[in-house]
């Protein structure tokens, strides 16, 4: 296990995931937790046929792989039905990061998960580093982002944490109210203050609030 363990997190479109690309790209092991919810419910997985055995076989596609966009708006749609669908993909999830993250040799590593803080999922880490938008920019890009209504976007807004929440729990904040290159620019600042956390075992040293 790497030293020191970041979770990155933030609301849908709130440039998480060019954050995590960010840190990539200055060679940091990073596991998006998105890409977790995808290996597990692959074709032939437990996972899918406990989806299917719920939900229904309607909810595939022709080739057999699970309708993403059509659970999505169901989920969505029916907060018991979501419960449903996490109660059969979390834990996959959470065993995926943990396996990851424990195999990691790197002076530290970043989980970037959306949901963070609403699927405990924190306990996972050793800081939590939150992406902060205003939400009427989060809107905006969501809908243009994924082609969909405002009703949908505001109900996937709706189901994560409140900003106001995940400020609360972050350790670190990089606030994205400007252009990509500020917040790669930020990524950069931040990589090596955690770098000199990790070398010095500081790991819960007083946070950074950028800009």
């Amino acid at each position: 296990m790497p030293r020191l363990t970041v979770g990155l997190t933030g609301g849908i479109a709130s440039g998480k995931s060019l954050a995590a690309a960010a840190f990539a790209d200055l060679g940091v092991p990073v596991l998006d937790a998105d890409q977790a919810a995808r290996d597990v419910v692959a074709p032939g997985s437990r996972a899918l046929a406990e989806i299917v055995q719920a939900f229904g076989a309607n909810f595939l596609q022709p080739d057999g792989a699970l309708d993403r966009r059509r659970m999505r708006e169901h989920v969505f749609a029916d907060p018991t039905a979501r419960r449903a669908l996490e109660q059969i993909t979390h834990p996959r999830i959470r065993e995926q990061l943990l396996a990851w993250r424990d195999a990691q040799t790197a002076p530290y590593c970043i989980l970037a998960v959306a949901i963070l803080i609403e699927s405990r999922m924190d306990a996972l880490v050793d800081r939590v580093l939150v992406i902060d938008t205003a939400p009427e920019r989060q809107l905006q890009w969501l809908t243009a982002r994924d082609g969909i209504g405002e009703t949908l976007a505001r109900r996937m807004l709706a189901a994560q944490a409140s900003r106001e929440q995940r400020l609360a729990r972050a350790t670190d904040v990089l606030r994205n109210a400007g252009t990509p290159a500020d917040l790669e620019a930020a990524v950069g600042r931040v990589h090596a203050f955690y770098l000199d956390l990790a070398r010095s075992g500081r790991v819960t040293a007083a946070g950074v609030h950028l800009p």
